[in-house]
């Protein structure tokens, strides 16, 4: 876009002096939508200034979508918090996309007012190509006529710092819910962690504005049905059996195949499980009794509980894990794509397999082995938490070193699980069963045993490491107590 300026000076006593400038503008940057340009003419003791702002003025910036890293070169656009026509401000959020690793927020560079979306919710939005449409608001044209003044520049620094602090945190549900009552969130102060904004505090905001008290949910009643009239029928004489009829004619179906691109996790699990299939797996299984942990962990749940943290039996499988890893380093290290060196990892990142309504996820619990058992079961509630509100972050689902998966809180003993590259041993855990075992004195007695399974890089990992270790992880698990032993 070129623009043109004329400026003619009045005051030269009939003599018309005519300032003409020509500037061009683009769009590859924020910084550009400013120009300042200064006329001056100086005529007796005056100094005539027209400041002129030239902006955007009602022109159409293209936001498109930037690099969220990791090598990332597609999203599936999963949420939109505008809508054309909503004005929008810088680092208001605009929508959310899911990319094979994470969800993210993406926020607004500018002011002005949506005038477009490329995608629709589900669609593959491209990094580097538009996402949004944006009509930037236009700046007034300012003219001052008095003797030179020094004014003070405005500092940089406060307008930005006051422009993050517009920064929000809130969960999609929240922000459509502050969208649909035509709420700002930069208005709202938050309850939650880091300043996260709850629907509560949404609520709470809205009964403020409103003045009114906002009544309690509903609850349905639900009205048993009348008791039915016994009918009281005259005994029969017994019947011979009827012969069921046959239906002849075909029963008509009308469904019809769908089908639909991969998106998300599923396109990731793809590439995952196909560089998965290059690796030989070498398999090995076992038997875990509980028995013993399983009073520990009944034990110690109210201790946690009262702190607000959910202890399972996964923190203890994790901790024992870290103990064998210490000991068997090979099996928390890495193998380059050419398998010709090995990497052994200081870090024991433990990765978690989850089943969430968008497929199958594997954040990491980083640093096991400087960690609790108590700082582990609370680290998990919050991928946990994350997880199932499809919220977390790249930094939560990168860096795994090792991977356990519990398959048996859905069902199952034994399992074949598939080793997550570079990684180059896994663990699948089964359901907890009461079977019948025998004791040392040869005794039946109740018995509460876990299966397991594992599969280890053959390239790299033989047989008797993988099964050295897994003893080592079962002694933990079986002698809870020998742990403190080893923790640090």
């Amino acid at each position: 876009m070129e623009t043109t300026l004329l400026y003619m000076e009045p005051y030269l006593k009939g003599r018309a002096s005519v300032f003409c400038f020509r500037y061009a503008l683009t769009t590859e940057s924020v910084m550009e939508t400013l120009v300042t340009l200064v006329i001056s003419a100086l005529f007796g003791k005056k100094l005539m200034i027209l400041l002129y702002v030239a902006a955007l003025n009602g022109q159409i910036v293209q936001f498109k979508l930037s690099d969220i890293g990791e090598g990332i070169t597609e999203v599936t656009v999963k949420d939109w918090y505008v809508k054309e026509g909503d004005t929008v401000s810088q680092f208001d959020s605009i929508c959310e996309v899911q990319s094979d690793k994470a969800s993210v927020t993406i926020t607004s560079r500018y002011d002005g007012v949506v005038r477009k979306l490329y995608y629709n919710v589900d669609d593959i939005a491209l990094v580097g190509k538009p996402l949004v449409d944006i009509e930037t608001d236009a700046l007034k044209v300012v003219t001052t006529e008095e003797d030179v003044v020094e004014t003070p520049a405005i500092s940089q620094e406060h307008t930005h710092q006051e422009i993050k602090g517009h920064k929000t945190l809130a969960t999609p549900a929240v922000r459509r819910l502050a969208m649909e009552n035509n709420i700002k969130l930069s208005e709202v102060v938050g309850s939650g962690r880091d300043g996260r904004i709850l629907k509560e505090d949404i609520l709470n905001f809205l009964a403020k504005q409103t003045g009114a008290i906002l009544p309690p949910s509903p609850q349905i009643e639900i009205t048993p049905p009348p008791p039915k009239k016994e009918i009281h029928q005259p005994p029969q004489k017994d019947k011979a059996p009827s012969i069921p009829v046959s239906f002849t004619q075909p029963i008509a179906f009308s469904g019809k195949d769908v089908t639909e691109p991969l998106k998300g996790f599923h396109r990731a699990m793809v590439k995952t499980m196909t560089a998965a299939l290059k690796i030989p797996h070498f398999g090995y299984c076992d038997e875990v009794d509980m028995t013993t942990l399983v009073t520990l962990r009944e034990e110690l749940k109210p201790v946690a509980e009262s702190c607000g943290v959910r202890l399972s039996f996964m923190p203890f499988f994790l901790k024992a894990a870290s103990l064998g890893l210490l000991q068997y380093p090979i099996l928390n290290a890495s193998v380059d794509e050419n398998c010709q060196n090995i990497t052994y990892k200081a870090a024991h990142n433990i990765g978690i397999a989850m089943d969430t309504q968008q497929g199958l996820i594997v954040p990491n619990v980083k640093n096991v082995q400087v960690r609790s058992i108590f700082e582990i079961a609370a680290e998990l509630n919050r991928l946990q938490s994350l997880g199932s509100s499809g919220q977390l972050g790249a930094a939560d689902l990168t860096g795994g070193t090792f991977t356990l998966s519990n398959i048996g809180s859905i069902g199952g003993t034994y399992a074949k699980p598939v080793i997550l590259p570079p990684e180059v041993a896994i663990g699948a855990i089964g359901k907890l069963q009461v079977v019948p075992r025998f004791d040392s004195r040869g005794q039946v007695v109740k018995a509460q045993i876990v299966n397991i399974s594992w599969s280890a890089d053959h390239r790299i990992i033989d047989g008797a490491t993988m099964s050295r270790f897994s003893n080592l992880w079962k002694y933990y698990l079986e002698k809870p107590s020998a742990m403190l032993l080893d923790l640090k």
